[in-house]
C-alpha cells in the first residue's frame, strides 16, 4: 500500500487552496527577481516560516533555480517537534502538498543509509514537521519532473552533520539540488537580531562552514537549521563547489511592523 505523507501545515503556513497557493507563490517570485543569473547551483538556503513572513526571502532562492533541470532534490531540515538521535529520511513513497504528490527517491535514500549508524529511513521527524513541507510547493512551481529525499536532523551535533555531508558528497551529481531549510535568530529585538544574523550571513558569504558551526556551538549566532546549512556547504566543499552568494536577508518585523521580537530569514545559493 502506497504511503504518502499528507500536508501538515497547509492552511497555516501557506494556502490550502491549490489556486490560491499557486497565485501566492507566483506573486512572491515576481517580486523577488535576481539581478544576475547563477549557474551550476548545487544548493540553496531558504527559510521555512509562514509564506507571509519569509516567502519573499525564500523566493529569491527559488528564482535562482527556476527553470533549471534537477532530477532529485534533497531537502534537509531541523526537527522542531521531536528530538531523536540521528538523521531521518522519510520511509514512505511521496510527500503531498495542495499542488500534488512528489515521489521519494528510494535509490538515493538507500545509498545514504547504507552502512550508516546514524542516517536511517523512518517516520521520525516527518509526522508534523513544517520545515521540509513548506519548501515543496516552491519546488513544484519552479521545477518539473523531480523526486525528493526529505531529511530531518534529529540532532545537529557536528558529528552527525559532517557524516551527512560526507554521505551526500558521494551521491550528488549535476542533476541534484540540495535545499537547506533554516530560519535565523528567534524573538530578539530587530537590532539584536541583525547583529546575530549578520554573523551567519558573513560565514555563508565567506564560505566558512566550519566557522559557522563553531559560532553556532558557542551560541554566538543562531539558526534553527544551522546543521542543514553546514551540511550543504560541507558537501559542496567536498565536491569542489566553493562559491556562495547571499541573495536576501530579512526578518518578520519587515512584515508585521513589530520590531521588539523578530525572526530572521536568509536565502543563498551555493555553486561553482
Amino acid at each position: 500500500m502506497k504511503q504518502v505523507r499528507e500536508p501538515s501545515v497547509a492552511g497555516m503556513f501557506y494556502p490550502s487552496s491549490p489556486s490560491k497557493l499557486r497565485e501566492e507563490i507566483q506573486i512572491l517570485l515576481d517580486t523577488s527577481k535576481l539581478s544576475e543569473n547563477i549557474d551550476n547551483i548545487l544548493g540553496i538556503i531558504a527559510p521555512h516560516a509562514g509564506y507571509i513572513y519569509s516567502g519573499k526571502t525564500a523566493a529569491y532562492a527559488y528564482n535562482a533555480i527556476k527553470g533549471k533541470n534537477y532530477n532529485t532534490v534533497i531537502i534537509i531540515s531541523p526537527s522542531h517537534r521531536e528530538y531523536f538521535a540521528g538523521i531521518s529520511i522519510y520511509n514512505g513513497d511521496a510527500y503531498k502538498t495542495p499542488l500534488g504528490e512528489v515521489p521519494i527517491n528510494k535509490n538515493i535514500s538507500s545509498q545514504l543509509t547504507a552502512g550508516s549508524k546514524i542516517i536511517f529511513e523512518g517516520i521520525q521527524g516527518h509526522r508534523a514537521e513544517h520545515a521540509v513541507e513548506v519548501q515543496i510547493p516552491f519546488l513544484q512551481t519552479v521545477l518539473e519532473n523531480f523526486s525528493i529525499v526529505p531529511i530531518v536532523l534529529g540532532d545537529q551535533n557536528r558529528v552527525f552533520v559532517y557524516e551527512l555531508a560526507n554521505s551526500l558528497s558521494k551521491v550528488v551529481d549535476e542533476n541534484t539540488l540540495i535545499v537547506a531549510s533554516s530560519d535565523l535568530s528567534h524573538y530578539y529585538s530587530k537590532r539584536t537580531a541583525d547583529e546575530l544574523d549578520s554573523i551567519v550571513e558573513k560565514h555563508i558569504s565567506n564560505f566558512d562552514y566550519d566557522g559557522l558551526q563553531k559560532d553556532l556551538e558557542n551560541n554566538k549566532c543562531e539558526a534553527c537549521g544551522g546543521g542543514a546549512i553546514v551540511a550543504l556547504m560541507r558537501t559542496a566543499d567536498l565536491i569542489n563547489k566553493r562559491k556562495s552568494k547571499v541573495l536576501h536577508r530579512s526578518d518578520s518585523g519587515d512584515v508585521s511592523g513589530d520590531f521588539s521580537e523578530v525572526v530572521g530569514y536568509l536565502s543563498a545559493a551555493i555553486y561553482n
